[in-house]
């Protein structure tokens, strides 16, 4: 199956309610891996250490296919965690890791009114969160003549590629990198342009930037 773009949250989100006088902070940002995930909950543990929990869910690759972890850390088990990775699951996003820091406001809120709470913020956090798409990319590396460079670097953006290294010897090789559902119609641009003089060689494998 072939990889494909999904959505990923732009930039660090943090939104805050108050639940029968509990106080619930939810942080919200992108990991790629368990240990930007651990990482991340650890820097909020640390920011908030008198808060009594900080459970936690986080999902690194796509939403349901990604590798996922999810903490209660100390609330009745299910009741924060899980809901928690439901409600990522739910909305498409991958790469995401969501933190909600309680402050204990001396009303027991009991099993459902935990997992509501929970669910809740991190709903709450989804809603104004920023999102750009995660698309798989290709790495294309291409000799062309002197003559051909400035026809090559004005197609450029019409691929949506981006010139990684450059090397000049009898010919110029340029190293590309750019989404990989543009990498067939790019070579077949460039070879057509050249008059099938340009070389084209192409890395089958997908990377993720």
């Amino acid at each position: 199956m072939a990889n494909i773009a999904y959505p990923v949250p732009k930039a660090p989100q943090r939104t805050e309610e108050v639940i029968k006088k509990s106080r619930f902070i939810c942080d919200i940002r992108r990991v790629q891996n368990r240990d930007e995930a651990k990482e991340f909950i650890a820097s909020i543990k640390k920011e908030f250490p008198d808060a009594r929990h900080h459970c936690s869910a986080f999902i690194a690759g796509p939403s349901q296919t990604g590798d996922m972890g999810m903490s209660d850390d100390g609330e009745p088990q299910g009741t924060a965690g899980k809901p928690m990775l439901q409600v990522l699951q739910g909305s498409g996003i991958g790469d995401i890791a969501a933190v909600v820091t309680r402050y204990f406001g001396g009303i027991l809120l009991g099993t459902g009114g935990l997992v509501r709470a929970y669910s809740g913020a991190v709903q709450q956090g989804l809603e104004s969160l920023e999102v750009v798409m995660k698309v798989p990319m290709r790495v294309v590396t291409l000799e062309i003549s002197y003559a051909q460079e400035g026809m090559l670097r004005r197609m450029l953006d019409d691929f949506s590629a981006k010139l990684e290294e450059q090397t000049f010897g009898t010919n110029i090789t340029f190293t590309l990198i750019m989404p990989s559902d543009q990498v067939e119609k790019f070579a077949k641009t460039i070879i057509e342009e050249t008059n099938g003089t340009a070389e084209v060689m192409i890395d089958e494998n997908d990377i993720w930037i």
